[in-house]
């Protein structure tokens, strides 16, 4: 098969594609053909090496954790799934950026997602949902979201909304109107947030995620009053440091699968800010490092 793969930790110059083994699932596990992978801040982070230490892997290594295809070998023990069912999902740290790809978690793609839209699930939406499930039930209470524009925090938008949350999200102004589309009321980061959020919502804010590491904690939790009232799913050390909820990214079909039934309802929609061919996924990657997208970045296998 073809795939991306890199040999050496480095700079985009390190990705190369190839002809590489075809991967075999495990009991457990389903293997896809794969039609889009999403590029998420965890993979160039991977492939440069800074994360090596928490995150090593076996060189050379596929990057990409999540993508979309049709299924077309399961492993033992597998059930509720179909040669030739459409699924998106999760694998490991690696492994995704393939036109072959081997996935833990995964669900049924709704058919109202295209296959980009179906590639940017994965990955953002058991994210959002791990740091909301710490939050505890959302119905009828204001939720801040920091960085409310980037493909995680764009997903706990749509996710929170559909659970009956008021939502305040933060981004830069060209992403206001992005941010409505998406339910929430938007406003600016940084500076005089709580004079801001005071006028906007002057019954006080409930619960905050943060999603942006933008080392805003010790704000959030003036804000809501309570270090058990906030989550992060991006700055680990320093809500372990203040006692807040820290979130991980887990590869868990029952969120896969809820967060698929809120696309088949059309309360979810991934966004997709970019879309490469394989071809060029070190245009992919330079562009994710960049920062600051609005949605997901995706490549088409």
């Amino acid at each position: 098969m073809r795939a991306v793969r890199f040999h050496e930790y480095g700079g985009t110059e390190t990705l190369v594609v190839e002809q590489v083994p075809d991967p075999r699932p495990g009991p457990g596990e389903i293997r896809v053909r794969v039609a889009a992978a999403s590029v998420n801040p965890v993979d160039w982070k991977v492939r440069s090496g800074v994360v090596r230490e928490v995150l090593p892997v076996e060189l050379p290594a596929i990057p990409g954790r999540d993508a979309v295809g049709v299924v077309d070998e399961i492993g033992a023990g597998v059930q509720g799934v179909n040669i030739g069912d459409r699924v998106f999902g999760l694998g490991g740290v690696t492994g995704a950026t393939a036109e072959l790809a081997v996935l833990s978690a995964w669900a049924h793609a709704p058919t109202t997602w295209t296959d980009e839209e179906a590639a940017g699930a994965g990955l953002a939406s058991v994210t959002a949902m791990g740091g909301l499930k710490a939050l505890g039930p959302l119905r009828g209470r204001t939720l801040l979201i920091e960085g409310a524009a980037g493909g995680v925090g764009s997903a706990a938008v749509e996710i929170a909304v559909a659970q009956g949350a008021t939502v305040i999200g933060t981004a830069s102004e060209r992403n206001h109107a992005f941010l409505t589309s998406l339910g929430a009321v938007p406003t600016t980061y940084g500076s005089g947030l709580a004079e801001r959020l005071a006028v906007m919502a002057p019954g006080g804010v409930d619960i905050a995620l943060d999603t942006a590491a933008s080392g805003s904690l010790a704000d959030l939790i003036a804000l809501v009053g309570d270090p058990a009232r906030v989550a992060t799913v991006a700055d680990h050390a320093n809500g372990h440091r203040l006692g807040v909820h820290v979130a991980n990214a887990e590869n868990d079909s029952t969120l896969l699968s809820a967060a698929g039934e809120l696309g088949r309802q059309g309360r979810y929609t991934p966004r997709i800010e970019r879309s490469f061919p394989l071809e060029r996924i070190v245009e992919a990657h330079t562009y994710a490092e960049r920062g600051h997208t609005r949605g997901k970045i995706v490549v088409h296998i």
